[in-house]
């Protein structure tokens, strides 16, 4: 879109207009008594104070409730990889949406570089400033190893949305889908469709969260992932050794067929046989955005709980469920990483907020229910006690 092309009455661009945050003090400086204590000479004693013991740190700058939304601008929402610059309006908006669901500062870091050794470096040196990392919008496989790197380089939470924010939802939304349904998780035949960030975290998700191995399926662009594929590398092969206990071969469709549950992150249409060819009484999470796998409506037609991506259509998995209050909580814990039993303890209180009043419509809270941050935060702080990875 060209500067001609943007019209200044659109109400998006004129929300846009001069960005959606700004920095504020949180201390008074009206007087010559405030800039000694706010700036020097008296800022000099805390500085002495954090070299001698840097743990306080977190309680005498904005560290212990600061994050950095990183990202390289290569996988930004449905757009690719548009770049830094325009990444930015979408982590600007993710660090309100941090401010706003978990009383969590975040400040947009836009990394003119899609270099892993590059990001890496970067992020470690950049560090020091905040109490968590939060990647975004990083592509596959490449987010995987920043990742991973990542949590074993520093002492401070690091957590890829697109990959774990997703997947705790989609836990969270089939404990109460399969509650409603009265079936087990451990008993339920999952197919899942897509096996990048989202698809490889979401299915590492729900074997942690209690479905079984060896019931789920896997599909990428050129089918059914298993042991009968060569040339498999990196989390691909790690799925195939975990996954796909029948030794299915074939596409989607052979992947449904008598399949319990569909979960969509591909943005690959699926057709309406392949769904007819799932067990009765099924549910389909189809999560593509703005177009999903299956149209929900079509998808209603051969299940019996039908989740989507998008807030114009019931059961919304929407990453704001979980990401404020994992943060909120690694941070009130000071934890040095998020685990696994930190994501189940998400998801399991993400599903709490409604477990009492469950129906097929509302299998998952309202992004905007005030009951769920607190909720996910204490659960994750009493996880990570519990894990043995607070500071």
């Amino acid at each position: 879109m060209s500067p001609s092309t943007v019209d200044p009455a659109d109400p998006v661009f004129r929300l846009h207009r001069g960005g959606k945050m700004a920095v504020a003090s949180t201390v008074p400086l009206t007087s010559r008594e405030d800039l000694s204590l706010a700036y020097t000479p008296g800022v000099a004693r805390v500085c002495e104070a954090i070299a001698a013991d840097p743990r306080l740190a977190d309680d005498y700058t904005w560290a212990g409730h600061t994050v950095a939304v990183v990202t390289d601008g290569s996988a930004v929402l449905g757009l690719g990889n548009i770049g830094a610059r325009a990444a930015l309006p979408v982590m600007e908006g993710k660090a309100v949406l941090f401010k706003q669901f978990g009383g969590v500062d975040a400040v947009p870091v836009c990394l003119d570089t899609q270099d892993v050794d590059e990001i890496v470096a970067v992020v470690r040196a950049l560090a020091p400033s905040f109490g968590g990392i939060n990647l975004e919008d990083i592509s596959a496989p490449r987010c995987f190893e920043v990742e991973r790197r990542l949590d074993e380089a520093l002492d401070i939470p690091v957590f890829h949305d697109d990959q774990h924010g997703t997947a705790i939802v989609v836990l969270a939304a089939l404990r109460n889908a399969a509650t409603l349904l009265d079936r087990k998780l451990g008993d339920l035949r999952v197919a899942v469709s897509g096996a990048g960030a989202a698809g490889v975290a979401v299915t590492k998700m729900l074997i942690a969260g209690g479905v079984a191995a060896e019931r789920v399926v896997v599909c990428d662009s050129r089918g059914i992932i298993g042991r009968h594929r060569d040339g498999l590398t990196g989390t691909k092969a790690e799925l195939a050794g975990l996954t796909n206990a029948d030794g299915r071969q074939g596409d989607i469709t052979e992947a449904l067929r008598d399949a319990d549950v569909l979960v969509g992150v591909s943005g690959g249409q699926i057709p309406e046989a392949a769904v007819a060819g799932m067990a009765p009484g099924g549910i389909v999470f189809a999560l593509a955005n703005p177009t999903p796998e299956v149209h929900p409506e079509v998808a209603a037609r051969h299940v019996a709980v039908v989740a989507t991506g998008r807030s114009d259509y019931p059961n919304q998995i929407n990453n704001v469920l979980a990401f404020p209050g994992v943060f909120r909580g690694a941070l009130d814990a000071r934890a040095t990483r998020i685990t696994e039993g930190m994501k189940v303890a998400a998801a399991d209180a993400i599903a709490g907020v409604v477990a009492e009043s469950l129906t097929a419509d509302a299998i998952v809270p309202s992004p905007l229910d005030p009951r769920v941050a607190p909720a996910v935060a204490e659960a994750v702080a009493e996880a990570a006690r519990r894990d043995g990875v607070t500071r």
